[in-house]
């Protein structure tokens, strides 16, 4: 099994408990085509603090230029290619790159052939 699906079928685990999230749906992304995202952990478990998200882009498609007013936002690639342009600047997307967005930075992200695959978190919580 490949790192992402380590993830897709991974679990969070707290010393109070232990959440699977295999059985967690994906959702497709409100506004870019192409884009679905696994809530992993919300606003709803961290008091508003932070929120982890797995997020897969299909190839060629991209997560379109935005900017988080409120809040940081960063992406650990764990599988496929793209780039990402942050603040102007092309990052090559790779597994193992991690990139992070400054609250108020435009950014997006494209997709290469094979798509992409991030774990991507945001502080205070997205959702």
């Amino acid at each position: 099994m490949d790192t992402f699906e380590l993830f897709n079928n991974g679990k969070l685990v707290l010393p109070e408990k232990e959440t699977g999230f295999a059985g967690t749906e994906w959702s497709k992304h409100p506004t870019f085509k192409g884009v679905e995202l696994k809530h992993i952990i919300t606003a709803k478990d961290t008091d508003g603090k932070f929120s982890y998200h797995l997020v897969r882009i299909a190839p060629g498609c991209s997560i379109g230029n935005h900017t988080h007013e409120t809040q940081l936002e960063t992406h650990e690639v764990i599988k496929g290619s793209g780039r990402c342009v942050n603040a102007g600047s092309t990052i090559p997307y790779e597994a193992g790159t991690i990139s992070i967005m400054q609250t108020g930075v435009p950014h997006e992200v494209t997709a290469g052939s094979e798509g992409l695959y991030l774990f991507a978190k945001f502080m205070p919580a997205l959702c």
